[in-house]
Order: structure tokens, then C-alpha cells, then sequence
């Protein structure tokens, strides 16, 4: 069966060589140097982030296990860290358009950096703590760096459709390129140099204070709202307000959180699905699969964006059936593939169905990325950008926690409905955005005070 995971990969690595390698003038973007020059600038700086995101991922359990802690202990930890950016993280990153979007993206890197340190210590506290501060570092990655791209991009004037090349390269390469070397960066620190499973935290806080130096020397500040006279409760009115007097946030914030929900849960489910009976499969090798599947996504997403005259809304709806059909397959090879019932051995005919499947479900993962990226620059509101992010990850952290808490309570076909569902409703959504995207805006809002509260301004 190793033959088999080493055509998915060939065949993968394949096609994405191909569509790089086969793009037109159609297919591309012309774009100025000056954009080109700011674009590099960002990539670099979102790459390294990336890595430092990456190189933790596969270690972290691992760690806390060498150290002598069960999986209950374990679970605990990671709540903590998806509670920790719930709570504290939407705060964090609400300061973000009050403060700055330069000091959150730095805050980011100090309190990773910090995350990581905790790791040297065996002590539970010591690591709850850093699994806090990692819950708001996560909060402030998939906030406060697209929110000052999208801000920086706009106030130097660039075109409108430059952004979304600059969403699918960061995809590209932070979320497929950067995630395979990182896994294999972590394997040659762990297993060949056999440096122990704190060695990839380190080099993760190289790669951050890297990328912060670069912020701090080449990044200009920008705001969302630099209003003096507002606290973070006014803040917060006011994003719910933008929230709930515009149907197209409301929408888009339900479309991420069910996405996202099911997309965090098959973390957590690909491994028992794969290798139900205990058969032997490659993790890591399997994990870079993934990712190369992915980056599949993001060039797919390259090439659909550039096109002016097809819109985001429409094929996002074929992505979210594709994926809500993806995830139905462990479901299907129950009830259709008689299990061996045999422990161990390699994978099973089922698994290798299962893992062509999840290889789709992540090719849409890499279109969803750039692709809400670009609806969140079109429909949320710069004034707010940021605190309407993180309250988006609210109703996804939620989720989380409850799927961790329960994670034994239901069998593995069950959870994949329950995301498959999800995947489903996300696509109905999407319709309906696509419907009203077409009208005009009826209303238009800024933060502002009046006797303490924030309010629409109707126009």
C-alpha cells in the first residue's frame, strides 16, 4: 500500500506543477512593481508567521505526552488554548483596530514566542499558560495580518483585484508550501538530529522573531478606528450592529464558522478514520499529502479569481458541495465496505477511498482561504475589521471546545454527518449571499458615539 500514497503525492505534486507551470495572460494579473515589491513584502512576512504556526502543530500533543500527561489532561490543555481565543483573543484582537494593526501583528509574534518558552517547562500550569497565550496568538494570525494587508493595500491605492493574488499566494505558499517543510524541518530536528520534541518550538520562535523584525523595520501603522473617545464594550456594539443590520456580514460570519468548524473537526477525525483497526499509515507523509492537496486549492482559487467576470459567490457554492460530498464518504464505505475487522496491518481498501475524499475536502479548503478572504475585504467594514473577524471566531471556538469535550461520546460516522451537514448548510448560505450581493447597499455605518452607543446612519 506504500505505493499507493506515493502516487496520491506524485499525482498531486503533478497537477499543481502543471497548473503553475501552464498559466496564461488570462490566468494572470498584471499588476505595478510597486505593488509587486509591497506583495513580496507581505508574503515573506506571512510565510515565516506560517512557520511558525506549522512547525508546533504536529508536536504539541506529543509533548505534553512525553512529559507524562494523559489524554484527558491533554484535552483539557487544548480547550484552554480554543477558550483562550474565544475570550481573550477577541479582545486582543479587538484592540487591533483601536491600536494599530502593526502592534497586533508584532503582539502576535511576542506572545507565540512566549507560548513557545512554556513549552522548555514540565509544570501544567506553565504550559496552561502557554496554551493561553498561543489561544491569542491564534486570534491575532487570522485577524490582524489580513486586516492591515487589506488597509495598507487600499491606502496606496492599488487596484481592488490585486488583493485577491495576494490572498492566494499567501495561501500557496503559507498554508501548502511552508506547512510541508516545516513538517519535514520538524522530523529532521526531532528524529534524525534527535534534538526532542521541544526542538521545533525553538526553531518556531526563530521564524517569528525573524518576521517580527521585518514588521517592525518595513511596516507602516494603520487603523481602523484610531478614535480616542471609544472602549472596547462601544467597540463591540458597535460590530454586532454591523453585524446584525447587514445581512451579508451576518451571512458571511455563518458561512466561516460552519467551514471552519467542520474543517478543525476532520483534523481531529482523520487519523481514527484512516486507520480504524490500528493499521500503520504515515502521518507525516499523509499530513503533506494534505497540504499539497491544498495548495492544489489555492492555485485552482489563483486562476478562478483572475477572471473579473466570474464572481466569488457563485463558485464558492460548488466548493461547499464538493466538500460536504467529500466528507460523506467515511459514511458510505461503512455501510458499502464490509471492514476486515483484522488489527494492524497497512491500510485498508476503505482508508485508501477515504483518504481520496479528504484529498478533495482539502483542494477546497485551499479555495475557501483566498476566497473568504477576498468576500471579508468586499462586505466588513474597515472601521471595524478586525473586532468583526474575531467575533466571526466566536460561534467556531465554541464549536471546537464542545466537539473536543465530547470527542468519545460519538461514533466517527456520526461526527462525519454532522460536519458534512454543516459543509451543506454553508452552501445554502452562499446562495442566498450570492442573491443579495446583487443589490444595492441599503445602509451604510461607522463607529460613532452618540450618548455612549453606536448606531447605523442610514444614507
Amino acid at each position: 500500500m506504500e505505493l499507493f500514497f506515493y502516487t496520491v503525492f506524485g499525482g498531486l505534486a503533478a497537477v499543481v506543477a502543471a497548473l503553475e507551470l501552464s498559466k496564461s495572460n488570462k490566468d494572470r494579473i498584471n499588476t505595478s512593481s510597486a505593488f509587486n515589491s509591497f506583495k513580496n513584502n507581505y508574503l515573506l512576512v506571512y510565510s515565516l508567521m506560517m512557520a511558525g504556526d506549522w512547525l508546533q502543530g504536529p508536536y504539541v500533543y506529543y509533548l505534553y505526552s512525553t512529559y507524562g500527561y494523559g489524554k484527558g489532561e491533554i484535552g483539557q490543555l487544548f480547550i484552554a488554548g480554543f477558550g483562550s481565543s474565544m475570550l481573550f483573543g477577541t479582545i486582543v484582537g479587538s484592540l487591533a483596530d483601536k491600536q494599530g494593526r502593526k502592534r497586533a501583528c508584532v503582539t502576535y509574534c511576542i506572545a507565540y514566542i512566549l507560548s513557545c518558552i512554556t513549552k522548555h517547562s514540565p509544570q501544567y500550569k506553565v504550559l496552561m499558560l502557554g496554551r493561553i497565550l498561543g489561544g491569542i496568538a491564534t486570534s491575532l494570525l487570522f485577524s490582524a495580518f489580513e486586516s492591515w494587508l487589506v488597509a495598507e493595500h487600499f491606502k496606496r491605492g492599488f487596484d481592488q483585484q490585486w488583493l485577491s493574488l495576494t490572498f492566494s499566494k499567501a495561501i500557496f505558499l503559507g498554508n501548502g508550501l511552508v506547512a510541508i517543510l516545516s513538517g519535514l524541518f520538524g522530523n529532521v530536528l526531532v528524529d534524525t538530529l534527535a534534538l526532542g520534541p521541544v526542538a521545533p518550538f525553538d526553531a518556531a520562535s526563530c521564524f517569528l522573531a525573524i518576521g517580527m523584525a521585518i514588521i517592525l523595520s518595513s511596516w507602516t501603522e494603520n487603523y481602523g478606528d484610531p478614535s480616542e473617545n471609544k472602549d472596547l464594550l462601544t467597540q463591540f456594539r458597535g460590530a454586532a450592529v454591523a453585524i446584525a443590520s447587514d445581512e451579508k456580514i451576518a451571512l458571511l460570519g455563518a458561512i466561516q464558522s460552519l467551514f471552519e468548524g467542520s474543517m478543525y473537526t476532520f483534523v481531529f477525525l482523520w487519523t481514527p478514520a484512516l486507520s480504524p483497526n490500528d493499521e500503520e499509515i504515515p502521518h507525516g507523509f499523509i499530513f503533506a499529502t494534505f497540504m499539497l492537496a491544498s495548495m492544489l486549492g489555492s492555485s485552482l482559487a489563483s486562476r478562478l479569481m483572475a477572471r473579473s467576470a466570474l464572481r466569488v459567490e457563485s463558485y464558492m457554492q460548488i466548493v461547499f458541495a464538493v466538500s460536504s460530498a467529500a466528507l460523506l464518504l467515511p459514511i458510505l464505505t461503512t455501510f458499502l465496505i464490509v471492514p476486515t475487522g483484522v488489527k494492524g496491518g497497512s491500510i485498508s481498501f476503505a482508508g485508501c477511498m477515504q483518504l481520496l475524499g479528504f484529498c478533495a475536502f482539502e483542494s477546497c479548503v485551499g479555495i475557501f482561504w483566498p476566497s473568504i478572504m477576498k468576500m471579508r475585504s468586499q462586505y466588513i467594514p474597515e472601521e471595524a475589521r478586525s473586532t468583526i473577524m474575531n467575533f466571526f471566531r466566536i460561534p467556531l471556538n465554541i464549536f471546537v471546545c464542545v466537539v473536543l469535550y465530547n470527542v468519545d461520546a460519538f461514533p466517527i460516522t456520526v461526527m462525519f454527518g454532522m460536519c458534512s451537514i454543516f459543509l451543506l448548510v454553508a452552501c445554502i448560505l452562499q446562495r442566498r449571499l450570492m442573491v443579495i450581493s446583487d443589490k444595492p447597499k441599503a445602509t451604510d455605518w461607522q463607529m460613532k458615539d452618540r450618548d455612549g452607543e453606536s448606531e447605523p446612519l442610514n444614507i
